[in-house]
């Protein structure tokens, strides 16, 4: 759309915050309707169920997977492509558990759906954290939390006065038998761009592992990059028969910025206005530039503040 031009990256043309369509017939859409009415009450009862009850019994984490992967039957997310970088298709089982999200190890995902956060609980059982744009901090927040955030105002900047704020070399200590999962865009997208990441990440030990996670989604347009939009996710969720999830894992990387340095990032020259020195900027591409490469998407110049701005653009074409 012309009117929404500006809010396209300059380099690639991409708009990462224009919501995804797909094209409909009135069969598909009468299809649709009748899938959606079954659907939502069992939807909305069993999410009831397990945020309220389920979710808090002192199951082992095997069982608490189990019921997630029920829950995302549901709306008919029954396959999952789920491949790692540079190994065969096929040899996935072959690999050593070191290859993939382990405990003591980051996944470091991009943000596109609510359903994002359901997939890594029902797989790798993380504890999530929030970043945000040009901060060093993060907050613990729980599932649900991060299930709302994906349709939720992105922060651009921590709340004021949070004691909770912490970062990720003291999340990984408290929790050295989980694994840790954030959105360093710390915010939602179409999928089709990579935003500036969070300088969180320069936070990681220098032990743990980093692990670029790109998740896409077939049919596309159960992505959320516009917030406030639940009963249009709900309908395009509920609506499908089926939904298929594209998962590409990279490579684990390691923060070696402050053993490399040898001070911390204080004491070191900064390249920015965002502290971030240019070996610790190093970084931040490699884990941008894998999580564009595995999602076949492109990295972009665009901020959650041009964001803010295309969402209330958005929203006033709409009244």
């Amino acid at each position: 759309m012309e009117k929404f031009s500006q809010f396209r990256d300059r380099g690639s043309g991409i708009s990462p915050f224009m919501p995804t369509s797909s094209p409909t017939s009135i069969f598909s859409n009468l299809t649709s309707t009748i899938i959606f009415l079954v659907r939502l009450p069992i939807f909305l009862a069993y999410t009831l169920l397990y945020f309220l009850f389920l979710h808090h019994l002192p199951l082992p984490a095997v069982a608490h997977k189990l019921l997630l992967w029920i829950y995302l039957s549901i709306p008919g997310i029954w396959w999952v492509d789920l491949q790692l970088d540079g190994v065969k298709r096929g040899s996935l089982s072959q690999q050593p558990p070191s290859r993939v999200p382990h405990p003591g190890s980051l996944i470091a995902a991009n943000f596109t759906s609510p359903i994002d956060a359901l997939y890594l609980a029902a797989v790798f059982d993380p504890v999530f954290v929030v970043s945000y744009p040009r901060s060093r901090k993060v907050q613990r927040i729980s599932l649900i939390t991060a299930i709302i955030n994906a349709l939720s105002p992105a922060p651009l900047s921590p709340p004021p006065g949070s004691s909770n704020l912490t970062d990720l070399r003291a999340i990984m200590e408290k929790y050295p038998n989980r694994v840790i999962a954030i959105f360093p865009e710390s915010g939602t997208t179409n999928g089709k761009g990579i935003l500036p990441l969070s300088p969180a990440l320069l936070t990681v030990p220098a032990e743990a592992k980093i692990f670029p996670v790109s998740m896409r989604y077939t049919p596309p347009d159960v992505t959320t990059p516009v917030p406030g939009a639940w009963i249009q996710f709900l309908w395009k969720l509920l609506g499908r028969p089926t939904h298929c999830i594209r998962v590409r894992i990279a490579e684990g990387m390691v923060n070696t910025t402050k053993a490399v340095n040898g001070v911390s990032h204080e004491e070191s020259t900064p390249s920015g206005e965002d502290g971030v020195t240019i070996e610790e900027q190093k970084l931040l591409d490699s884990v941008a530039e894998a999580l564009a490469r595995l999602g076949r998407a492109k990295r972009v110049g665009l901020t959650l503040k041009e964001k803010e701005a295309f969402v209330k653009a958005w929203n006033r074409r709409r009244r």
